[in-house]
């Protein structure tokens, strides 16, 4: 049995966040470990309020989980504060994680701000450096790299201004470009486009969390960084197709389509 720890914010409504990422390693039939980093008050429509983990909380769980179950792969979320990265990335260190997949969740679906100002520069210079894929949205990688993005070209720049500070690859997802659902893979200098089909589904709550940890129960399984982009998408996509429609804002995915 192939482990996945999952490192984010819990999600009241089920949508997103440690709700949605074991309810994808769970459908990729792998075993689902989490570490919360704060408890969310949130549904469809938006968060109403935060309760952050404290630092040595946060701690005590990660050294639990590596210290009996040693995860095959790693997800990492939402994290709003400095110094709960810190925490993470120094039991990342400590317990030598590999296949690390970090999604650097600042916007919800709703437009929440979800992870301080404080916090980026911390999100950059310790935890991107440790990750093996970073999966930042447009925005994100905006935030990230500086570069304003409006078409491919512009994907292209982000991409290269992110992995100058990281050791893994970066994945672009251009699921908000006009023209496009293509994500851009970029992996040792190597562009790789990964085609998208556009779904027409305005319910698209937590599609960033499943996709990364979808990626990180690839990872867990054996499959390269390419095919387990590949296969995370094409599970999204189908999630998105089945279209369940629950709430009265932007919905979440049946993650268990397929079984």
């Amino acid at each position: 049995m192939k482990t996945v720890l999952t490192i984010a914010g819990s999600d009241s409504s089920g949508g997103a966040g440690i709700q949605a990422d074991i309810k994808t390693i769970t459908a990729h039939r792998l075993y689902a470990m989490s570490a919360v980093t704060a408890l969310t008050a949130q549904n469809t429509m938006g968060v109403k309020s935060i309760l952050e983990s404290t630092p040595q909380f946060l701690a005590d769980q990660l050294d639990c989980i590596f210290q009996d179950i040693t995860p095959d792969a790693v997800k990492i979320g939402m994290v709003s504060s400095a110094d709960l990265i810190e925490v993470i990335a120094q039991k990342l260190e400590e317990y030598h994680a590999e296949k690390t997949v970090v999604d650097p969740v600042m916007v919800a679906t709703s437009g929440s701000r979800l992870l301080t100002e404080g916090a980026q520069q911390k999100l950059t210079e310790r935890l991107l450096p440790l990750a093996s894929l970073v999966t930042p949205n447009l925005k994100e990688a905006e935030c990230l790299s500086g570069v304003e993005i409006r078409q491919k070209e512009d994907m292209v720049c982000a991409a290269k201004k992110i992995s100058e500070g990281i050791r893994g690859a970066v994945l672009v997802k251009g699921g908000h470009l006009d023209d496009s659902a293509d994500d851009l893979l970029y992996v040792d200098g190597a562009e790789i486009w990964i085609r998208g089909e556009r779904v027409d589904n305005p319910n698209t709550h937590g599609t960033g969390c499943t996709l990364s940890s979808a990626i990180a129960s690839n990872l867990a399984m054996g499959y390269s960084v390419e095919e387990s982009v590949r296969n995370a998408k094409a599970y999204l996509t189908g999630a998105l197709k089945d279209g369940m429609n629950l709430g009265h804002g932007s919905g979440p995915l049946n993650h268990c389509y397929w079984l």
